[in-house]
C-alpha cells in the first residue's frame, strides 16, 4: 500500500478509458493528482481522487475515498505484467459477477471496503475504529505498509536493546515473537528425505504468517505470539471454499492448505521455503525442494516421468498446482499433495495432471499413472469420497469418518473439518472429551462444533469447560453452541460464566457488523437466545448492506414465521425467490408456507421443485415424499423414499416413513425389511426392536 504518486502509480492515467456493463470509466491526471471518473454508490458519474495504490505485480488496485471514512478498492485494476503476456491494460476484477452500483460486489459495496477487508494485512498496527451506531470509520495505522512490527510485534524494547539502553538482555532481540524457527535439517545415511534435527517447539511462525495468509475473520485485537485462533476465526478446508479433498477452490490463500500437508506435520515452516524479507524462494526452481528431498532420487525422469527441461519436471507443477484468482494472479495450492486423477474420475475434483494436459481426460491421466506403475490406491475409501457421500446424506460412511476424526492419520485441520461436517449432519463423535481437551486449539474447535448437534443437557455438560477456553475461537464457538441454553436453568455461578461469554460474543461480533456475514451470524445468535426483536433488526441490517444475502432472507422468514407473521414471512421468501428462483432452500420454505396456508397444489409444486434442486442432504426430497403421500400419491411417495434410501442409507426419518407407508400399503414384508434396516442402524433403540417383533408377528415369521 502506497500513497498515490507519480512514482507509485503504474496505470495509464492519460485519459485512458475502460467500459464495463455500459459504464465508461476514465482515468486522468490533474497536476499531481490521479482522478477516476466513474459511477459512484448512487450510480451517478463523478470524480474520485486516488488516495493510495494497492499492490505492484501482477496487478495494482486503486483505493478511492467514500463517505463515512471509507476507503474502497476499485474493481477496475491495472494489469502490470508485460504487454507481451497480455499486461499493461485496465481490466475488471469480476467481469461476470458484478453488476451496477446496487450490487454489493460493486466497488462501492461492503466487500470492496479497505477498512475491514484489506487494511489489517496491508498496513501495520491497524485500528479499524468502526462505530456500529453511525456506521462510520476512523481507521488508523502506525505505518501505511507492512513493516517490521506487523510480524515481529511492538519494537520499542528492540530499539532500546540495540541502542544499549536496556539494562538486560531480552529474548528475541527485544521483540515479543520468536520467528527464527527454520531449524536444522539433515539427511540420515541412505534416507531420501531430510529430517528436522529438533522438534518444532511451537507454531508461532506459521501462525504469524497465517494471520494474513489465511481465509479467516477477525475476532479482536491481534496478540503477537498467540495462536492464530485466538484472534481470528479460521475457515476449515470444506466446500464451498475447498474441494472435498481439501484442494483450494475459492481464494483461501495458503494457511488452510499448508496445515493439511505432510510437510507441516514434519515440522516445515514458511521460512524453510520462503525468505520473508526479500519475498524470494530460498532457491531457484526445484532447488527449494532439494533442500530436503535428494535430487538424485526425486529430480529425475524416473520420478517425475517428464523431460528434464519441461514444465512437468517442476516439483511445484505436480504437487502445488496453480489456480488463478483476480483474473491474472495465479496462486499455488500449499497442501503439497500427490495428484489423484482417480478422484477426478469418481468425484470431479481437479488434479495437477489435467491442469497441464487440459486437452486430455482424467481417465487418460489415470491410465498414464498406471502405465508408470504409479496407480493410486484407496480410491473407494478415500476421506474425500466419504465426506462427499456424507454431504449427500449417506450415513454408511459415518463410522469411517469418526475413526479419522478421532485417530491421528489425518492432519489436525482435516480432523477438525471432519468433526464439523459430522456435527452438521447430526452425528456427534463418541467420546468427545479427549478432543475437547486436546492441546491443539483447532481440534478443540472442531470438537465444539461437532458437539453442537447434541441435545441441550448433554451438550452443556460436555462444553461447560470450554466456556473459559484460553483461545477466543474456541470460546466463541462454544457461545454459539450454547446459545439456546436458558441461563435460569443453571446454578448462579455457571449462569454468570455463560452470560460473561455471551457478552464477549456480542461485543466481538458487534465490532465487525460492517460485514453482512458477521451481522447475519450475530442475528442467528440473538435468535437462539430468544431475543427476536434484536435478531430481526440484525437480519434487516445485514440485508440492507447486502440485499443478495440469501441466507438472510431465509432466516428472517423463519423468524417471522415463528412469530406468527405469515404475511411478512411470505414477503421475505418472495424476496429470496426473486433473488434465487432455483434455490432449493427458498422453494422448500415457500412450500411449507403454502402447506400452512392450506394451498396444497401450490405447496406440492414448490416442494417438488425444491426436491429436484437438492444435491446435498435429503431433507427436501424426504418432505416432498411425505407431501406426495399426504396428497394421495402413495405409490409415488414409496418410490421416492426407496430411491432416497438407496442413495442415502441410514437416514432415520426416511426408514421410519418407509416402514409406516409400506405397512399401510399392505406390504408388511417390505415394512419388516425396512424395520430391520432401521434396527441395524440404531441398535440401542428399544422402540425399533419392538417394531421388528411386531412386524414379525404380523408377517408370521
Amino acid at each position: 500500500m502506497q500513497p498515490a504518486t507519480a512514482d507509485s502509480v503504474l496505470g495509464d492515467f492519460d485519459n485512458a478509458r475502460f467500459t464495463h456493463r455500459g459504464v465508461t470509466t476514465t482515468f486522468r491526471r490533474e497536476d499531481q493528482n490521479f482522478i477516476v471518473h466513474t459511477a459512484g454508490e448512487d450510480g451517478r458519474m463523478a470524480d474520485f481522487p486516488v488516495r493510495y495504490v494497492f499492490g505492484v505485480e501482477p496487478l495494482q488496485q486503486l483505493l478511492l475515498p467514500l463517505s463515512r471514512g471509507r476507503l474502497q478498492a476499485f474493481d477496475i485494476a491495472w494489469d502490470s505484467r508485460p504487454a507481451a503476456v497480455g499486461g499493461q491494460r485496465w481490466f475488471h476484477l469480476n467481469p461476470e459477477e458484478v453488476g451496477d452500483h446496487s450490487d454489493p460486489l460493486h466497488w462501492t459495496g461492503p466487500y470492496m471496503n479497505w477498512n475491514t477487508q484489506c487494511a489489517e494485512c496491508h498496513s501495520t498496527d491497524l485500528e479499524k475504529r468502526y462505530d456500529p451506531d453511525s456506521r462510520t470509520y476512523d481507521s488508523r495505522y502506525a505505518e501505511v505498509d507492512v513493516a517490521c512490527e506487523a510480524c515481529h510485534g511492538p519494537g520499542a524494547q528492540h530499539i532500546a536493546q540495540v541502542r544499549g539502553e536496556s539494562d538486560r538482555e531480552l529474548p528475541h532481540v527485544g521483540f515479543p515473537v520468536d520467528l527464527s524457527q527454520r531449524g536444522n535439517w539433515a539427511f540420515a545415511d541412505g534416507e531420501p528425505v531430510a529430517r528436522r534435527q529438533s522438534e518444532l517447539a511451537h507454531p508461532g511462525q506459521v501462525d504469524t504468517c497465517g494471520r494474513c495468509h489465511a481465509r479467516r475473520g477477525t475476532l479482536g485485537d491481534y496478540h503477537h505470539g498467540q495462536p492464530l485462533l485466538d484472534t481470528h476465526r479460521l475457515s476449515l478446508p470444506r466446500p464451498p471454499l475447498y474441494h472435498f479433498d481439501g484442494q483450494i477452490r475459492d481464494e483461501v490463500y495458503v494457511y488452510g492448505s499448508f496445515l493439511q500437508s505432510r510437510m507441516h506435520r514434519e515440522g516445515v515452516v514458511c521460512s524453510n521455503c520462503h525468505e520473508p524479507h526479500s519475498l524470494e524462494l530460498r532457491a531457484e526452481g526445484n532447488g527449494v525442494c532439494a533442500q530436503c528431498h535428494r535430487p538424485e532420487r526425486y529430480d529425475t525422469p524416473q520420478h517425475h516421468h517428464h523431460p528434464v527441461t519441461s514444465s512437468g519436471a517442476a516439483c511445484a507443477n505436480c504437487h502445488m498446482p496453480e489456480t488463478t484468482y483476480m483474473v491474472v494472479d495465479p496462486r499455488r495450492d500449499h497442501s503439497l499433495r500427490i495428484p489423484r486423477p482417480d478422484l477426478s474420475v469418481v468425484m470431479g475434483t481437479p488434479n495437477a495432471c489435467n491442469q497441464c494436459h487440459r486437452e486430455q481426460s482424467p481417465e487418460w491421466a489415470l491410465q498414464a499413472l498406471r502405465d508408470w506403475g504409479q496407480a493410486p490406491e484407496g480410491t473407494a475409501d478415500h476421506p474425500a469420497r466419504a465426506l462427499q457421500q456424507l454431504a449427500a446424506g449417506n450415513r454408511s460412511v459415518v463410522p469411517g469418518l469418526l475413526d479419522l476424526a478421532q485417530g491421528d492419520s489425518e492432519a489436525p485441520i482435516q480432523r477438525a473439518a471432519i468433526l464439523e461436517a459430522l456435527g452438521e449432519a447430526g452425528v456427534a463423535a463418541e467420546p468427545l472429551t479427549p478432543l475437547l481437551r486436546h492441546d491443539d486449539p483447532i481440534l478443540r474447535l472442531g470438537a465444539v462444533q461437532n458437539a453442537a448437534s447434541l441435545p441441550p443437557r448433554e451438550r452443556y455438560a460436555l462444553l461447560r469447560e470450554r466456556i473459559a477456553d484460553p483461545v477466543a475461537s474456541v470460546r466463541l464457538a462454544t457461545a454459539e453452541a450454547l446459545a439456546d441454553i436458558p441461563l435460569a436453568a443453571l446454578p448462579d455461578t455457571e449462569a454468570q460464566a455463560l452470560e460473561t461469554l455471551f457478552r464477549e460474543y456480542r461485543k466481538t461480533y458487534r465490532d465487525h457488523t460492517d460485514m453482512p456475514g458477521v451481522q447475519l451470524q450475530l442475528a442467528i445468535f440473538l435468535s437462539q437466545r430468544g431475543n427476536r426483536v434484536a435478531a430481526e433488526a440484525a437480519y434487516r441490517a445485514a440485508l440492507a448492506s447486502n440485499p443478495q444475502l440469501l441466507a438472510g432472507w431465509l432466516n428472517l422468514a423463519n423468524l417471522l414465521r415463528a412469530e406468527g407473521r405469515e404475511a411478512d414471512a411470505r414477503d421475505a421468501l418472495e424476496q429470496a425467490l426473486e433473488l434465487a428462483p432455483d434455490s432449493g432452500q427458498a422453494l422448500h420454505a415457500m412450500g411449507l408456507l403454502e402447506v400452512r396456508a392450506g394451498n396444497r397444489k401450490s405447496a406440492l409444486d414448490y416442494l417438488r421443485r425444491a426436491a429436484e434442486q437438492e444435491d446435498t442432504g435429503t431433507r427436501h426430497r424426504y418432505v416432498y415424499a411425505v407431501a406426495l403421500h399426504d396428497s394421495g400419491a402413495e405409490k409415488q411417495a414409496l418410490q421416492q423414499l426407496r430411491a432416497l434410501n438407496s442413495a442415502a442409507p441410514g437416514q432415520e426419518e426416511i426408514l421410519l416413513a418407509l416402514v409406516s407407508y409400506s405397512e399401510r400399503a399392505g406390504e408388511a414384508a417390505a415394512a419388516l425389511t425396512y424395520a430391520r434396516e432401521l434396527q441395524s442402524w440404531f441398535p440401542d433403540n428399544p422402540d425399533y426392536r419392538q417394531l421388528v417383533r411386531r412386524l414379525q408377528r404380523l408377517t408370521g415369521e
